[in-house]
This record gives C-alpha cells, structure tokens and sequence, in this order.
C-alpha cells in the first residue's frame, strides 16, 4: 500500500494519504483534532495536474495542504473527488499543477 506524509507546520499538522482501492484515497489530518477524509483521483486528472512522475498520494497530500491554507480542516469534505477542490477555489488547478511541476 503506498503512503505519503506531509508535515505542515504552519497548520501545526500532518497530512497522510494511503491507496486503498482502485482510484480511492484515504487522508487523515493529525493536528490539534483528527480527521479523516476519502478521495477519488482519476489517472487521467492526476497526469494532467501532475504530470507521469508525481506519485497520486503526494498530488492528493499537496492538495489537501492547499486546503488548509484555505479553510479548516473540519470543513473539508469526507468524501469527494480531487477535482472538486476547483469548484470552491477555482484557482485549485493552476496552483497545484505549478507546484507539482516544479518538483
């Protein structure tokens, strides 16, 4: 099972994303108070925001600090797909494929 963890310290949490099945993600939040979340990411939209050598759990945890800076993580959905971040914060997209172009 793939993982990854992203420490965000000025959120004062970590971030961490396992495969579970198929194209489903599961993310906690550890910081002050824990939650957890469910995430669905197509091949396809991974590759067009992150392009063939980002791994879909770095994309989903970088997404999810993008959301920190943005709201609490009490307010994030439990269940949605990546792409729906772009519906709230239209600017998702752009920053997020910048950012994992650049690694």
């Amino acid at each position: 099972m793939a993982k990854s963890v992203l420490r965000c310290p000025q959120h004062d949490a970590s971030i961490r994303v396992s495969h579970d099945v198929a194209e489903e993600y599961d993310v906690s939040i550890e910081g002050k108070a824990t939650t957890t979340h469910r995430v669905h990411l197509q091949e396809k939209d991974r590759l067009r925001l992150a392009g063939e050598n980002v791994p879909p759990e770095d994309l989903i945890a970088q997404s999810f600090a993008f959301l920190l800076d943005r709201e609490p993580a009490s307010s994030i959905l439990r269940e949605f797909d990546l792409l729906l971040i772009s519906r709230y914060f239209p600017e998702y997209e752009k920053e997020i494929s910048a950012k994992m172009r650049l690694r």
